[in-house]
């Protein structure tokens, strides 16, 4: 039985009621009937009928009947919705002696929130029989006692009421006495005896009569006492109370033993007549919680009182006096209702987790009750004002608990929150209810990335699928709107090939480049991240990404000049005449990486003549290492290497084929050894040398005339060390080059054709990043390839 009892009341509490904004409340009252001791699983009444409500709307709104103190006096079928006994009802046990006996209830419908106010009376059936507190009544009537005179008779008790509670009082048939029924203050009836013939002790002294007690039941029930009448001598004085009625006030908590009252009776016999005894007329030891003192009169308490249960007493009270006459009062006797009862609270569904985005949302609806009186009945309900929830008032002693407006799950997710119920008795007493609300999450929030860019640096000549970086966002919110994909945006720039180049790992964030990157070819490139969460809606955010190429030393230094696949090997021509530091040429060369790895050196690796000729390491000036001399061979041939300055450093290497000359009026210069298959190959060089031959005198008359002019030029530019750029700007067989890689300034390059050459074919020089020089920008170095 118990454990049916938990169960029901944890099915009670486990009712949630969601989305509940706006409910109505009956306003008139359905009141059903039933006899007491009605077997349970009666049936009462059929709710959807008297609710005016349609087939199965009971049960889709999860219809519930509420009683106070979560007592289950009926209960609801849920197939048929019949309104049922769920136990045998006692009315004396529920009700007492109040009149009519109803008990209130209300049925509430959860979805959408709906009360019905309703009522259940319990009628009486006859059950008990009249009682009498003692079965036998002794009473002493002095022989001298004239016909009419009254003796009160203890009175019975019925627990029924109505027509079935107690109606009337006979007696025995007898020539002295009948009886009279009697209606009290509070309504009951008690049995008077009234004398119809005197008394004669000397021919009866002693009488046995029989009262009966019935009541208005069908069939009706009674109960008997035997009233034992002793006829005295003559004592014409009765005992007199000083009030025909006392009253007193009790608080409830008084202790046991005070003081309720004090009674007094005189008698105007003197003697053993005059002397007084006082004792309670009527006597229930189950609900008389009073004693008397037979000489004082004092009335003090022998059990506790309880508000609660009775709230007055009716006390009859009577003095007897030694010849055996009696006098009666009565004390009405009223409990104080102190506040010992804290409040109850009841809750009837409970909602949670409650979606954080839903405004003014019903959590909880609950009932509070008192069994006190009064103020001390009165009670307010109050939870912690730094909450986000209200209390409101609905029907009768129900309150509903609602949010103020949407809660913020990332803000917080849980609250447990304290109902304090207190009344308004002194001192106030207190309950208090503990519940937890959870809220569950909305897709509310989009993902925030931990950067609003990122820079990712990634070495060229990579290696496919190489892992360069990662992004990573965080959302706020949990569970599956939480939960973050990542994806590549289209490019702003829609020459981009975004798709061929990088790729990402939609679940960790995680860039790999897809191919190999050339930082000669893409040095930089951005492009934009997205993050989205797994709401519905989803909810996205950007990130822009800057993947930076770092440069490799992947590329060898390139020699501009001299030129190494001419159809024929470039020759410098040195006088004899030059000194310690003459120009006898420059290697130019430009290497395609950046930074440290194009810083190129220069440095002479062989040369035919050790020690005769120096290269610059920094700009690659090939100068004479000390003054020329006659024993000094006529050629020389020079091999240049190029390194550039990178961790795994790179070089080219160039040949210069130098000829030491004593005057350029000489005929003929020889040359280097050419390769036979340039020799073979070059057809105009043939053409050339029968060109020459045929006008050699023309010819060698007009080189004479060049060579002479050419050489007062060649010792201004020696004395000089360096030339200098003609006003007007260059000549117009002077080609400018702007080069890259080492070469910080701009140079001249002069194209020449040899005195003694073989070939009329011009030797120019053609660089790979041509570049012009700015309109007024002077060059800083000239460097003389040729002489013509």
């Amino acid at each position: 039985m118990l454990y049916t009892k938990v169960q029901r009341k944890k099915r009670q509490v486990a009712i949630f009621i969601l989305l509940m904004l706006l409910w109505e409340v009956g306003s008139e009252s359905i009141q059903y009937s039933v006899l007491e001791e009605t077997e349970s699983g009666t049936f009462v009444a059929n709710l959807t009928k008297d609710l005016g409500l349609g087939v199965g709307e009971l049960a889709a709104r999860g219809a519930r009947v509420v009683f106070k103190g979560n007592r289950q006096h009926l209960r609801l079928d849920p197939q048929t919705h019949d309104l049922l006994l769920n136990e045998k009802l006692d009315r004396e046990e529920l009700c007492g002696s109040a009149e009519p006996c109803v008990l209130p209830f209300q049925v509430l419908l959860e979805n959408p929130l709906q009360f019905f106010q309703a009522a259940l009376r319990v009628r009486d059936i006859n059950d008990h029989a009249p009682e009498f507190p003692s079965r036998e009544m002794i009473l002493k009537i002095s022989e001298v006692t004239t016909p009419g005179k009254i003796f009160p008779l203890k009175m019975a008790n019925d627990l029924d009421v109505g027509s079935n509670s107690l109606q009337s009082y006979t007696i025995s048939s007898n020539p002295h006495f009948h009886v009279l029924t009697r209606n009290r203050s509070d309504g009951r009836k008690f049995p008077e005896l009234v004398l119809d013939k005197a008394l004669d002790r000397e021919e009866q002294p002693q009488l046995r009569l029989t009262l009966t007690a019935r009541d208005g039941g069908s069939p009706p029930r009674s109960g008997t006492a035997e009233i034992q009448i002793q006829v005295l001598d003559i004592n014409d004085n009765a005992p007199e109370f000083v009030q025909e009625q006392y009253e007193a006030q009790v608080p409830e908590n008084s202790p046991l033993g005070s003081l309720v009252i004090t009674v007094s009776a005189r008698d105007l016999d003197a003697g053993s007549f005059g002397e007084v005894s006082y004792a309670l007329f009527q006597i229930d030891d189950v609900n008389q919680p009073f004693e008397i003192n037979t000489i004082t009169g004092e009335i003090r308490l022998r059990k506790a009182l309880d508000f609660e249960e009775f709230h007055s007493y009716h006390v009859d009270i009577e003095a007897t006096d030694g010849g055996g006459l009696t006098g009666k009062c009565s004390l009405v006797l009223k409990v104080l209702d102190v506040n010992d009862n804290a409040p109850e609270l009841t809750m009837s569904s409970l909602i949670s987790p409650i979606p954080e985005n839903l405004p003014e949302i019903v959590v909880a609806v609950f009932s509070v009750s008192d069994a006190d009186s009064g103020h001390n009945q009165q009670v307010i309900c109050s939870i912690d004002n730094s909450l986000p929830f209200i209390l409101r008032p609905s029907v009768e002693n129900f309150y509903t608990l609602e949010t103020e407006g949407a809660l913020d799950r990332e803000s917080r997710a849980e609250y447990n929150i304290t109902i304090t119920v207190t009344d308004l008795g002194t001192p106030r007493l207190k309950t208090q209810h503990s519940i937890m609300v959870l809220v569950s999450d909305v897709n509310d929030n989009a993902p925030a990335f931990t950067q609003t860019s990122y820079t990712l640096f990634v070495p060229e000549n990579n290696s496919p699928a190489l892992h360069i970086g990662s992004v990573s966002a965080t959302d706020r919110d949990s569970g599956t709107n939480a939960q973050v994909t990542y994806s590549l945006l289209p490019p702003q720039d829609p020459h981009l090939p975004l798709a061929s180049l990088v790729s990402i790992n939609a679940d960790n964030g995680q860039l790999f480049a897809l191919r190999s990157l050339d930082y000669e070819a893409l040095r930089a490139f951005e492009f934009r991240v997205g993050a989205t969460d797994r709401g519905a809606p989803a909810l996205s955010s950007e990130a822009l990404v800057r993947v930076v190429v770092v440069d490799d030393n992947d590329n060898s230094p390139f020699v501009l000049y001299p030129l190494q696949n001419g159809s024929a090997p470039c020759t410098e021509l040195v006088p004899r005449a030059a000194e310690a530091g003459y120009l006898v040429t420059k290697v130019v060369a430009v290497d395609g990486d950046s930074g440290q790895n194009a810083w190129l050196s220069f440095q002479l690796l062989k040369a035919t003549e050790p020690g005769l000729f120096a290269v610059w390491a920094h700009n690659g000036e090939v100068r004479t290492a000390r003054p020329l001399s006659e024993r000094d061979a006529a050629k020389h041939r020079l091999v240049v290497l190029v390194k550039d300055n990178g961790e795994r450093p790179l070089s080219a290497s160039v040949t210069l084929h130098v000829l030491l000359v004593d005057g350029f009026s000489q005929p003929s210069l020889p040359l280097p050894e050419a390769a036979p298959d340039q020799a073979q190959a070059d057809s105009l060089t043939v053409y050339l040398v029968v060109a020459l031959a045929s006008v050699s005198s023309l010819f060698l008359f007009s080189v004479l005339l060049f060579v002479a002019v050419r050489l007062c030029r060649r010792d201004r530019a020696a004395s000089g060390g360096r030339f200098s750029v003609p006003e007007g700007g260059f000549p117009g067989h002077l080609v400018d080059l702007s080069g890259t890689g080492t070469l910080s300034q701009n140079y001249q390059y002069e194209v020449y054709l040899a005195g003694s050459s073989e070939t009329s074919q011009f030797k120019f020089l053609k660089p790979i990043f041509p570049n012009f020089l700015d309109e007024g920008e002077t060059p800083t170095l000239g460097i003389v390839l040729g002489l013509i």
